[in-house]
Order: C-alpha cells, then sequence, then structure tokens
C-alpha cells in the first residue's frame, strides 16, 4: 500500500458510515450516521464533498435513487463501499494499529 491508500480521519469516519449503512447510504444517512455514533456534529456539505472525493478515488460508487414526492420531485444521491474502499479502510486500520504498538501516552518530564 502506498501513502496515498491511507484514509484521512473523516475519509476514515465516512467511509465507516457508508459501511454501516449498505444501500441506505446517502448524504443526509450519513451524516447522522456519524453524529450518533461519534457525537461529532457535522454539516452535509462536508460530507458530500469527501463522498466526492471517496467516490474520485474508486473507494466508493454512487448512484441516484428514485425521485419522490416527499422530496419535492428530487431523488437521492445512494453511496456503497466499492473493494477499494474496503482494503483502504483495512490499510489504515492495519497502519493505525501498529502505530499504537508500543506507544506510551505518559507525559514525559520536562517537556511541555
Amino acid at each position: 500500500m502506498t501513502q496515498r491508500d491511507f484514509l484521512g480521519e473523516f475519509e476514515h469516519i465516512v467511509l465507516l458510515a457508508v459501511a454501516h449503512l449498505g444501500d441506505e447510504g446517502y448524504g443526509t444517512t450519513v451524516r447522522r450516521e456519524i453524529e450518533r455514533r461519534t457525537g461529532r456534529a457535522v454539516t452535509v456539505g462536508a460530507v458530500y464533498a469527501t463522498l466526492a472525493r471517496l467516490e474520485e478515488k474508486g473507494y466508493v460508487a454512487s448512484w441516484q435513487g428514485e425521485s419522490t414526492s416527499k422530496r419535492g420531485g428530487r431523488s437521492k444521491r445512494h453511496f456503497q463501499l466499492r473493494p477499494a474502499g474496503v482494503r483502504a479502510l483495512d490499510a489504515t486500520r492495519t497502519m493505525l494499529e501498529q502505530m499504537w504498538v508500543g506507544a506510551s501516552l505518559e507525559p514525559r518530564a520536562g517537556r511541555s
């Protein structure tokens, strides 16, 4: 894996939310899943920008759902995890686990 295969923090979170949601992953549900699981408030704009970036990288695929009168005739753009996204999640998890091995979280005297 190359450095580019590792996910940034928010990409990691968004991709995991998509994985949890399956076929129900679209901007609003991804935002709600992140907020529910992390307690972190995020904007739907940040979610969509990240989903677009993840799609460009080939980590997610998207499709337009059916338009509904409930949404004023608009359709939802759904997102689904792709095999490359699974590999990126796995590589990032492995890298983070390796970084934790032997890490000392005790403050050192003389350093601020």
